[in-house]
């Protein structure tokens, strides 16, 4: 892996595991609005998250939210890279 690419990803891991969890509490936009015009109650039976509130179920920890950050990041990661190699092989 290119030094680029491996410092990158340590950056991305370090937000995605720590930094992550100083984010606020509070709802985003697309949630806000969402519980403002009422459709946020019907939007989770459509299709089930794996890790809802951007944590792990069953862990009710800190650690819970960060190995949520490192998994998001690590599949990220995993998608990019194999579409990107994909691309490649194509050419």
């Amino acid at each position: 892996m290119k030094a680029n690419i491996r410092n990158w990803l340590i950056v991305s891991l370090v937000i995605g595991g720590f930094i992550s969890l100083f984010a606020s509490s509070h709802p985003d936009g697309f949630e806000k609005a969402g519980e403002e015009v009422g459709y946020i109650e019907h939007a989770s039976s459509f299709m089930k998250s794996p890790l809802p509130d951007y944590a792990i179920p069953g862990m009710d920890s800190w650690l819970s939210s960060s190995l949520a950050g490192l998994a998001g990041v690590a599949l990220t990661f995993a998608v990019f890279l194999l579409l990107g190699k994909w691309i490649a092989g194509k050419k």
